[in-house]
């Protein structure tokens, strides 16, 4: 969805709002990093959990034989289902948002609320995480999630981009693009971009064509590019894409553009005499019919049935922000309007999911600076909540609507989500992310340069990059600048880097949103002082004119008003988790008891140091053979701000200072019978009594604005 002044296509909210990129959300240089992302790995294999009780209604791609006429088209501004009209009441649902041993399940809850479609994006990133690495196993095996789907009956609207907002990361571009140069011209018609662009559609696309309902699958539409109307003009780019997607799919596959209900977003975004089929989007509760009555002038005659491609149940959260709930009745009775006249609608979303490991985005305001990274929930107030759960006033509004539209009988209410409370949890302190790069940098590939570079340039295309400078001793506090950074900078310095673990001082944060200018105490040393910066990616931008954002410091460092030169780049991924890996420092945390490695006394002889220095805390747990594993929360009140590991997955970042999320969503698959292990990167201060609670229920009550 995309993200503007105006909700989605025009849903209006009372802070800057983007329509919601959903839809658009109205929204190497050098060295190869020593953390490599790999997805498969970043997402293991986990035995699946038993899936909601039910009977698979049967495949509906049927033989020519038992079927007659069997298609799918438009025609009398209706749609046509093996020759019948059809109305689309689906949802969006995405299979990057959940784990695969969840698929059946949540697909079943959707069933239950009624859908007869599922709509999902395909991000480029989680594919193609690396140029030429192509990654479709595990979450990102989009073949068998859409195999499952059809198991269970439903048809799919597919979302194929290149570029899907989302909220997700670079708006499911590979941040590798950004370390291109020339620099491209995304979401165009640039020869450059448009050669990759085909490059990644020579091969996802081969693997969607067997799956279109023609051939015997569920796909019934593939969507171009995404709200495009809200971003640019160009048509050549548009018809390039027609084109690539129509080589691939056939000639007679429904193609579709979905952009907001307005005349400028029409115009711009549709793509005409190539019949792609144009749907709108627009704020929930404004009046439809005269959106779906603009929309025919955007179609031939005959081929403009009513449909709303993103129905917004819900909406996204920024951290800093209240969380965004809407009301169910209204949501409920403004479904109804579309559906009462045989319009279609797909709801956005269906079930949100979550934003694991650094995938989440962000948006900007009228600035680049206005600053507005994503939650690691995306909940989206959605009828089918992030675990899964149901027994919620919104997704029983909404069946109750939906089962007056349905040809028939609804399944059972799905039954409640089973989660556990697995208790206190005593962490420990283990090590300081200094002390852990200081043991492996004989396995870090060490970037030098006159300036510093951007986080892509040096291939880190998440998690943080620590860049280290010198200067001269001095007697006096200096003051210090980083002009463009992005995201968040924490500064510290000390004598030498071999004792950084006991010589430091913490000097202080710059982030890009107020990027003030740090005072550097004065510091003892024999010879030249350390300077250390290290800058977390908080999301790439998803939507927007400042979606070229680039990570790290992007500019010049300077110190009393003159520049620092000679930059040393440490890239510090903490994401790929493949046992195939020479090192994993997550497991050196884990298994650290009999390491090298361990948490000194002297380290925590200042106050200010350990409220400030990043530092890895572990902690263990035990899951009873006798009882079966379920879903938990883990709380992380009385933290500050980092990242949560639970048996080598990441889960995502905690930021319960700035909130509204206190909890991060820990999906059972990820947990196992006996030991189960948690470890955190702490960024700042701690819980003062060292522990986090394994909870049965989310929370989105932290922070200053959460209440």
């Amino acid at each position: 969805m995309n993200q503007k002044p105006t909700r989605k296509g025009g849903r209006r909210k009372n802070h800057w709002v983007m329509m919601a990129c959903k839809g658009s959300r109205r929204g190497k240089l050098l060295f190869a990093v020593l953390l490599t992302l790999s997805i498969w790995a970043f997402f293991p294999t986990i035995a699946p959990l038993p899936a909601l009780s039910s009977s698979s209604p049967p495949s509906f791609s049927s033989s020519s034989s038992e079927v007659t006429n069997h298609g799918f088209r438009i025609s009398d501004d209706m749609f046509w289902k093996d020759n019948q009209p059809f109305q689309i009441i689906g949802g969006d649902l995405h299979y990057f948002r959940v784990l695969p041993q969840y698929w059946e399940d949540r697909l079943l809850r959707a069933k239950a609320l009624g859908l007869n479609t599922i709509q999902t994006y395909v991000p480029w990133n989680l594919h193609e995480p690396h140029p030429g690495k192509l990654v479709f196993e595990g979450i990102a095996d989009i073949e068998l999630f859409l195999k499952q789907a059809q198991k269970l009956g439903f048809l799919v609207m597919l979302r194929v981009g290149p570029y899907i907002c989302a909220e997700w990361d670079f708006g499911g571009f590979p941040a590798w693009l950004l370390s291109i140069e020339p620099a491209l011209k995304l979401r165009s018609s640039d020869p450059s971009f448009l050669h990759l662009v085909e490059s990644w559609w020579n091969v996802l696309l081969p693997k969607i064509h067997p799956l279109l309902y023609k051939n015997g699958g569920p796909i019934i539409m593939v969507q171009i590019e995404n709200e495009f109307g809200s971003y640019g003009d160009d048509k050549i780019y548009l018809h390039r894409l027609v084109r690539i997607a129509r080589r691939h799919l056939g000639s007679d596959v429904i193609l579709y553009t979905t952009d907001g209900g307005s005349k400028d977003t029409l115009d711009r975004g549709t793509i005409p005499g190539e019949d792609v089929y144009s749907a709108v989007d627009f704020s929930t509760g404004e009046d439809p019919w005269p959106i779906f009555e603009l929309q025919k002038k955007y179609n031939p005659p005959g081929k403009s049935p009513p449909l709303s491609a993103e129905f917004y149940t819900g909406w996204l959260t920024h951290w800093g922000e209240r969380i965004a709930e809407t009301s169910a009745r209204s949501t409920a009775a403004a479904l109804q309007k579309i559906l009462s006249l045989n319009g279609s609608a797909v709801l956005y979303m269906a079930h949100g999911g979550t934003n694991f490991g650094y995938f989440s985005g962000a948006n900007t305001g009228a600035n680049s600076s206005i600053y507005q990274p994503d939650l690691t929930s995306y909940d989206y107030d959605a009828p089918i909540k992030e675990s899964g759960d149901v027994d919620n006033p919104k997704f029983r509004e909404l069946r109750s609507v939906i089962q007056k539209y349905s040809h028939v009988s609804l399944p059972p209410f799905p039954p409640i989500t089973e989660r556990r409370q697995y208790g206190r949890l005593k962490m420990k302190k283990v090590s300081s992310l200094f002390e852990i790069y200081s043991h492996l940098s004989g396995h870090v590939e060490v970037v030098e340069s006159q300036q510093p570079l951007s986080m892509e340039a040096v291939g880190q295309l998440s998690g943080f990059l620590l860049y280290q400078s010198q200067y001269e001793a001095n007697k006096y506090a200096s003051s210090l600048s980083i002009p463009k950074v992005h995201d968040r900078a924490q500064v510290f310095v000390s004598c030498s880097l071999d004792d950084i673990k006991k010589n430091w001082t913490y000097v202080g944060v710059i982030e890009r949103w107020s990027n003030e200018v740090l005072i550097v105490p004065s510091v003892k040393c024999a010879s030249n002082i350390n300077l250390f910066i290290l800058v977390e990616n908080l999301g790439h931008v998803n939507y927007g004119p400042y979606i070229y954002d680039k990570k790290g410091i992007l500019s010049d460092v300077i110190l009393d008003g003159s520049i620092l030169y000679q930059w040393k780049m440490y890239p510090i991924s903490l994401d790929n988790l493949n046992k195939n890996l020479e090192v994993n420092p997550i497991m050196q945390v884990a298994e650290s008891q009999n390491a090298e490695i361990s948490f000194h006394e002297d380290f925590s002889s200042h106050s200010k140091r350990t409220s400030n220095v990043p530092v890895f805390y572990e902690g263990r747990f035990n899951i009873s053979t006798a009882n079966k594993v379920k879903d938990t929360y883990i709380s992380f009140r009385g933290w500050t701000k980092g990242f949560a590991f639970v048996n080598n997955f990441n889960i995502g970042r905690f930021w319960p200072v700035m909130g509204p999320q206190c909890n991060l969503y820990v999906p059972a698959p990820i947990l196992q019978h006996g030991e189960n292990s948690l470890v955190v990167l702490e960024l700042h201060a701690p819980n003062p009594e060292l522990v986090v609670d394994l909870v049965g229920k989310p929370d989105f009550t932290c922070g200053s604005k959460a209440h």
